[in-house]
């Protein structure tokens, strides 16, 4: 049995981020468009976008649209498009796809043919799972047995089923950037499936003409495909191609080193940025995920990024998924944006609940909120401030300040609405209300008049300054919830 080695190349970098639009983007994908986006920027590399749609029947366009908008919403842009496809994608190029790249991939699976080193199969399922029967009650490994490898004449009756590729039997090593030196014995394999027919091939295959068509000198990629590579070596080397060399990027596990439950690994990027994650927290939170700089530091911005990232410091063992932690770097990026950017994260998030509102307003409620936000997701967001949009519903007794008679609440907050239908104007500052107030306030004490008008403006027994309430929601607003709790605390008096 031989041995066949692939070695390091040394050429200019060109790496691919290689997606099938079969479901939407998730962390683990992120991750390795990130990684690779980082080691093309750091060695003046090119980066590419390559949509693997060959399994028709699952590939959707929504699908595509999606990662596309994720990848730019990290801000992860690729290099470069198909050279003879005008379109353009908000500005930029489109991606490659491999539903464009029939005929090329005809061209290789014929020469395959010609040459003797592929063969049409016309085994049927039901003789193929027969024969793997067998073959596992003998204690077998189960592979193909090579019966329609040396027909000359296809059997009577029978129509080719896929195009096999002769698989040699031979020891394949290849240097991992990660990994280290890696070996499989390709006789276990037997002879790989590479096409459905000649119109329709198969991911390995399709992976094998492309990675040589573009260019790729590196393949940064997940654990998963660790499988598939001695089996596109193999194709590389019937082809005369040059291997890439191969990076394999850890899994991710939940914190008890189980694989990722649902919860987190098969959530979808967009749904973090649905929830209001930032980019910059998420770019930082999956470049943890398997790596660490050399300094140990955990705070990094896109462009730190560039300059730190080295495949080498890339771990061998699964990256641990913390939710914690992806909250805490979410609080720490927050600290750096201005109002305004805040305001832009919420604006759409909002809207897509229908919480409609002003952009001046909203600014204002994210101006006195600011100190209470953490995370800047929108659950969040609405648990601190949705009652500026909506007031919730509350239980009148909230109203009643320590032991208070009810009777004296409604009579405080009746002097309070007497106060605001005298002013003419649509807003007051917090100062121009204060003083409004003064009088009520000296006469009847802070809590006992704060208090109750609080409640009535937020239904809540924690929020802003009531002042400041009153200031963002205007006067017409704050007189209309003030009317809600006259109208609840007369209810409770009976």
């Amino acid at each position: 049995m031989g041995k066949m080695e692939a070695s390091p190349l040394k050429k200019p970098v060109r790496v691919r981020f290689a997606p099938s639009p079969t479901g939407p983007l998730h962390l683990g994908g992120a991750r390795t468009a990130l990684f690779n986006w980082l080691f093309a920027r750091q060695n003046q590399g090119r980066f590419i976008l390559r949509i693997e749609d060959t399994d028709r029947e699952r590939s959707e366009k929504r699908y595509e649209v999606e990662l596309m908008d994720g990848l730019r919403w990290l801000g992860l842009n690729w290099d470069e498009g198909p050279t003879n496809d005008p379109r353009k994608y908000r500005g930029d190029y489109g991606p490659y796809r491999q539903s464009e790249r029939t005929e090329l991939y005809k061209k290789y699976l014929s020469q395959l043919l010609q040459e003797g080193k592929a063969y049409y199969c016309y085994c049927s399922k039901e003789e193929l799972e027969a024969e793997r029967q067998a073959m596992l009650a003998q204690g077998l490994p189960p592979k193909y047995s090579g019966h329609c490898r040396d027909q000359g004449i296809p059997p009577p009756g029978k129509k080719p089923q896929v195009i096999r590729f002769k698989t040699a039997e031979a020891i394949i090593e290849f240097k991992d950037l990660i990994r280290g030196k890696i070996s499989f014995n390709a006789s276990l394999f037997g002879d790989l499936v590479i096409a459905k027919d000649i119109e329709n091939p198969l991911y390995n295959f399709a992976a094998v003409v492309d990675d040589s068509a573009m260019e790729i000198s590196h393949v940064v990629r997940g654990e998963e495909h660790l499988s598939n590579t001695p089996k596109q070596i193999l194709l590389q080397k019937a082809f005369g191609f040059e291997e890439p060399v191969y990076a394999h990027l850890p899994l991710i596990l939940g914190t008890d080193r189980s694989k990722l439950s649902k919860r987190f690994a098969d959530v979808a990027l967009a749904e973090y940025r649905r929830k209001g994650f930032l980019p910059e927290a998420m770019v930082n939170f999956l470049s943890l995920l398997g790596w660490h700089p050399k300094d140990e530091r955990e705070i990094l911005a896109l462009d730190e990024l560039v300059g730190e990232f080295d495949l080498k410091r890339v771990q061998k063992g699964g990256a641990i998924f913390n939710q914690e932690k992806l909250e805490w770097l979410q609080k720490e990026h927050l600290k750096d944006l201005t109002t305004e950017e805040m305001v832009n994260t919420l604006m759409p998030l909002l809207k897509e609940k229908k919480i409609v509102s002003e952009k001046s307003f909203l600014k204002k409620v994210v101006e006195t909120e600011r100190g209470r936000i953490k995370t800047l997701t929108l659950d969040e967001f609405l648990n601190l401030a949705g009652f500026f949009f909506n007031l919730p519903d509350y239980k009148a007794d909230l109203l009643v300040w320590q032991k208070e008679p009810t009777s004296k609440i409604k009579n405080i907050l009746s002097e309070i609405l007497n106060k605001f239908n005298a002013v003419i104007v649509k807003s007051l500052n917090r100062e121009e209300i204060l003083n409004l107030l003064s009088d009520i306030i000296a006469r009847e004490g802070r809590g006992a008049v704060l208090w109750p008008l609080r409640v009535a403006l937020s239904g809540l027994a924690a929020s802003p300054d009531p002042l400041e309430i009153v200031d963002i929601l205007g006067i017409d607003e704050s007189k209309r919830r003030i009317e809600l709790a006259i109208d609840k605390i007369k209810k409770l008096a009976k």
